[in-house]
């Protein structure tokens, strides 16, 4: 196992890993990655999983995913994803994923693939925020001498380099302990130029959906993640792709809680094109607990 200080975390390493390698018909297994926390990060389960799903279906496209975080993922070891080709109708596919690590299910996951076609439309309109240009990467937000007080653990996880430059509008919750509503906003896009694949760019997108979406429960609160008596976990994330997305042009991403009860947080998303077309929306329930 690479020292995780050395691991290459750029976009290309990020497409190499969704690049699953084909077992036998209908199971896939895909690599792991620290990050910098102690399990995989979600992003690349759902990211891995919708990749496998995909692989089986043919000129349909993704356009609903609901999944479920059971286990955490080992990253020192592969993961194995086994699809269920649940139906193929006349306009829509569905495939049921089960994510397989020592022996255990990690996740599962119901993805819904429908043939092109047009439609009525309508949107919600997008925020009105500072452009991408105007705002700080989240790397550099983060001050060297703040960092310092932190586990070595999570100062890896904050200041490695990501495959996707993020730049927060508002101050992020683990550099602000005031309250405020739940609510924020993020650009983001892939740093580097990603192959013109609609799929690849939709398992980027999920695995990119997972970032900080539950955070945004916090936000009322007072607390952070940063806080050793605090647990948070995600539970489950479903998504719906509205539009073919870029995911190496800027996204806006639009957070929103509207509730928190039951040591349980929820969240949605709405993610946006840089022109304000809304392409995704997403919402996310999670594990909230205070421990003694």
């Amino acid at each position: 196992m690479n020292n995780p200080d050395t691991l290459d975390t750029t976009i290309e390493r990020l497409i190499e890993l969704l690049d699953l390698e084909s077992i036998e018909e209908n199971i896939f297994r895909g690599e792991s990655q620290d990050i910098g926390s102690p399990q995989v990060f979600g992003g690349q389960v759902l990211g891995q999983a919708l990749t496998a799903a995909s692989r089986t279906v043919k000129d349909r496209n993704v356009h609903s995913l609901h999944a479920y975080f059971l286990r955490r993922g080992d990253f020192k070891a592969p993961i194995v994803y086994e699809v269920d080709r649940a139906r193929d109708g006349g306009s829509f596919s569905n495939r049921r994923v089960i994510a397989v690590q020592h022996g255990e299910q990690i996740f599962n996951m119901t993805a819904s693939f429908q043939r092109p076609e047009e439609g009525l439309e309508h949107q919600s309109e997008m925020p009105n925020v500072k452009p991408p240009e105007e705002l700080d990467n989240l790397v550099d937000l983060i001050k060297p001498e703040w960092i310092e007080q932190l586990p070595q653990r999570i100062q890896r996880m904050l200041t490695r380099q990501r495959p996707f430059d993020i730049r927060p509008v508002e101050l992020p919750h683990f550099l602000d302990k005031t309250t405020r509503e739940p609510s924020k906003h993020s650009w983001i896009k892939a740093k580097g130029k990603v192959p013109d694949k609609l799929p690849l760019h939709q398992a980027l997108l999920a695995y990119v959906s997972d970032y900080d979406l539950l955070t945004t429960a916090i936000l009322p609160h007072g607390t952070n993640i940063m806080q050793n008596r605090f647990q948070m976990a995600s539970l489950d994330h479903a998504m719906w792709f509205h539009k073919s997305c870029l995911v190496d042009q800027w996204m806006l991403f639009a957070y929103d809680s509207p509730r928190a009860s039951g040591a349980r947080g929820f969240a949605t998303g709405r993610i946006f094109s840089r022109e304000g077309v809304l392409i995704a929306s997403m919402s996310q329930e999670g594990l909230m607990r205070l421990r003694n």
